[in-house]
């Protein structure tokens, strides 16, 4: 399985800076099991799902992950990516390898790490200075949110993107990306659904670096997934079961949340609570249990999410879908367009 398989060109206007307003005006591409290709707008999406549908969504909060800070004379930007305990990060770092075991990094007069060790994937550990609710407060007050690196920002970011990259479901604190699927939703969006029938609850998947990280090995197969913590509630799984026995379809709204369904599901499709780490990689050949429907944003070409979409909708129908969406000026990636892809 060749990672070039799962490439495509994309023209750098595509690329979404900001997202639409309202949220719910984005592009929403139907990919059906057996039709042809249909365009619509997020708004429809009650029109194009049916009552008792029920909609599982990620209620994670992204933290202001990114933080830029001075090793001596040197400038140091990092990103948090998984926290250990007692003030201890793991953490990304532009220019990894000139810093050591041992390091300072200030990132303010009252907000300081160090670097305990360094690690085989490229990553460091920092120790910083504050821990609980203090370091909270420091990351709220000297953070910025961890935006893609293909959406341009000056360092610090904007301050508007503290709202638009976060969902309005948003509680449990701990990603470093958003489940940007679940952008799209608004009050009023929600308010259409429940007046079609369709319902929706949440789980949590705290969404890593695997993000951003691009696949390096070029047989897709040999990709290792780092993991990520999630949760699935009982109340949850009660409510899939109950929509599954009125024979309502299940839509995982983002791949973050098809991850954490497969991940809870049993062979025989039950999906049952849920507390820990998943590494699961979806790749074509993969038999879904879990879900009916995927409502996701248009993915980076060789990435882990595009081999995941493939694996719902085939290989050749994504790539006709995606062909499709560059013609008709879709907006393409976090802060972009959507579609909704029925399993084959």
């Amino acid at each position: 399985m060749h990672l070039d398989d799962f490439d495509f060109e994309l023209p750098r206007r595509l690329i979404a800076d900001h997202p639409c307003e309202p949220r719910d005006a984005a592009r929403l591409l139907l990919i059906p099991a057996s039709r042809g290709l249909q365009d619509s707008r997020i708004s429809d999406l009650p029109a194009l799902l049916r009552p008792g549908d029920l909609l599982v969504l990620n209620d994670t909060k992204v933290i202001p992950a990114r933080l830029v800070g001075r090793r001596g004379a040197a400038s140091v930007e990092v990103t948090l990516h998984r926290e250990l305990g007692g003030g201890a990060w793991r953490a990304f770092a532009k220019g990894a390898r000139r810093l050591r075991v041992g390091d300072r990094i200030v990132f303010a007069q009252d907000f300081r790490a160090g670097v305990t060790e360094k690690h085989p994937d490229g990553d460091v550990t920092l120790h910083f200075d504050l821990e609980g609710e203090a370091f909270r407060k420091a990351l709220a007050r000297y953070g910025s949110m961890p935006l893609p690196p293909y959406i341009k920002r000056p360092r610090g970011g904007e301050p508007r993107d503290r709202a638009d990259y976060q969902t309005i479901f948003a509680c449990a604190e701990g990603a470093v990306a958003a489940p940007t699927a679940g952008l799209h939703f608004t009050p009023a969006l929600l308010t259409a659904l429940a007046e079609r029938g369709v319902g929706w609850t949440t789980l949590t998947l705290h969404v890593g670096p695997s993000t951003f990280l691009p696949v390096k090995t070029a047989d897709a197969r040999d990709h290792k997934m780092h993991a990520e913590w999630g949760v699935l509630p009982a109340e949850t799984a009660e409510r899939i079961a109950t929509a599954r026995r009125t024979g309502g379809r299940i839509v995982a709204v983002g791949t973050t949340s098809l991850r954490l369904l497969e991940s809870a599901a049993a062979e025989n499709g039950e999906v049952r609570p849920f507390a820990g780490e998943t590494r699961l990689y979806i790749l074509p050949g993969y038999r879904f249990r879990a879900i009916d429907l995927l409502l996701t944003n248009f993915h980076l070409p060789r990435s882990t999410l595009l081999m995941l979409v493939a694996a719902l909708a085939g290989l050749e129908p994504i790539k006709a879908a995606y062909a499709h969406a560059v013609a008709a000026g879709y907006r393409f990636f976090s802060y972009g367009d959507a579609c909704l892809i029925e399993r084959c």
